[in-house]
């Protein structure tokens, strides 16, 4: 995949080991788009979209509005490398049935201003750790934005390709990756550009369209409304069972306050070296290391206020089974600085009240030297 796009292709020497389960801040992608979105009209209750094409997602698609919820997730088990394989055309802007409806060929997307040649900050949301190459593409002169996406409209090589970049960035939603970006110098009016992250540890993957305008005629992003309250949750880690080299455990996640939940991630590390029996039942659950993270599945990812829902799974230890005493629910990982390692910080929520920072961080190109770049609600 490596190679060269004449005027814009830059390859990022790797650095420290990096992780990312996430979705692109920016430019960003559709999901974290549509989901900023909701937020900003939701104003304290559910989401609620008012751009077009997120509201016509939110409407119309899985009532569940898993894709809304788990914006970072839009991913493929099995990829491997093999994407034109496994992801067919028209497909590649949601490769689960769950994202069908940001595949839509539709022109009022939230889309980010850019300038062509411009040297630029790509972000990432590091939800979950995974070591990975994000390679990012720019779709074709002359493509037809009133299809879906196929292969054959993104350009043969990636503009920019990084391999473990630092997570060295804070955004509203926690940790984020940085890598400078070289944009295409040849690129005018509306495109796409799509980055998949192919994880080095395993064969799952993750794909993101963001919508671009290169140069001028973009409008500027409405005001943004006031932002919803925060949210309030806590976990619980019971042992069912113990035996010589084995145990069942179970966690408990309570909404604790006057909103729901949706959407939910739990976090704990073991101190015994102990090690998950994967997969779990209830929760989607990865071990990296000592450190064990769990999110929602679609049917459990709402917590209305006083209700608890529950996850487990077996798991092995080496004849000491003590419980993690640093379980918490509902956070996401922040940065520590010239650190690539993640740390838990306040409810997924605590930092929504910097949604009105956050969108004009992003209306302002998330950077300095984004010059012109902006996010408008489509048009």
């Amino acid at each position: 995949m490596i190679a060269a796009l004449t005027g814009a292709f830059l390859v990022v020497a790797p650095g420290p080991a990096a992780w990312a389960h996430g979705s692109t801040t920016f430019p960003p992608s559709r999901t974290y788009s549509c989901y900023v979105d909701g937020l900003a009209g939701g104003l304290g209750g559910d989401l609620f979209p008012t751009n077009p094409a997120c509201r016509d997602a939110w409407t119309t698609g899985d009532q569940s509005h898993f894709a809304f919820w788990n914006w970072f997730g839009n991913l493929l088990s099995n990829a491997g490398g093999k994407h034109k394989e496994v992801v067919p055309d028209g497909n590649l802007c949601g490769p689960q049935e769950a994202f069908v409806k940001f595949r839509g060929a539709r022109q009022d997307w939230p889309t980010t201003g850019m300038l062509p040649g411009a040297d630029v900050t790509f972000r990432y949301n590091a939800w979950a750790p995974h070591p990975g190459t994000f390679d990012s593409f720019v779709t074709k002169d002359g493509w037809d934005p009133s299809q879906p996406l196929k292969w054959s409209d993104l350009e043969s090589a990636p503009f920019n390709s990084v391999t473990n970049p630092p997570m060295n960035g804070s955004g509203p939603f926690g940790a984020e990756y940085t890598w400078p970006v070289t944009l295409p110098s040849n690129k005018a009016g509306r495109h796409i550009i799509y980055t998949i992250m192919q994880r080095s540890d395993s064969p799952e993957a993750f794909y993101n369209c963001s919508d671009v305008w290169f140069g001028a005629g973009a409008p500027p992003p409405p005001p943004p409304p006031p932002p919803p309250p925060p949210a309030n949750c806590s976990a619980q880690y019971v042992q069912v069972a113990n035996w010589n080299n084995g145990f069942t455990a179970e966690v408990r996640v309570t909404n604790n306050g006057t909103n729901p939940v949706f959407g939910w991630t739990v976090r704990f590390t073991y101190p015994n070296g102990q090690v998950t029996t994967l997969p779990g039942w209830n929760a989607d659950i990865r071990q990296n290391g000592a450190e064990v993270t769990a999110f929602n599945v679609q049917w459990n990812i709402r917590i209305n206020p006083g209700q608890t829902v529950s996850f487990g799974f077996n798991g092995t230890h080496n004849g000491t089974n003590n419980p993690p005493t640093d379980i918490t629910a509902c956070q996401v990982p922040t940065a520590v600085a010239g650190s690539t390692a993640a740390t838990p910080m306040g409810p997924v929520f605590q930092r929504i009240s910097e949604l009105p920072t956050m969108l004009a961080t992003i209306a302002a190109g998330h950077s300095t030297d984004l010059h012109a770049a902006h996010l408008h609600h489509g048009g």
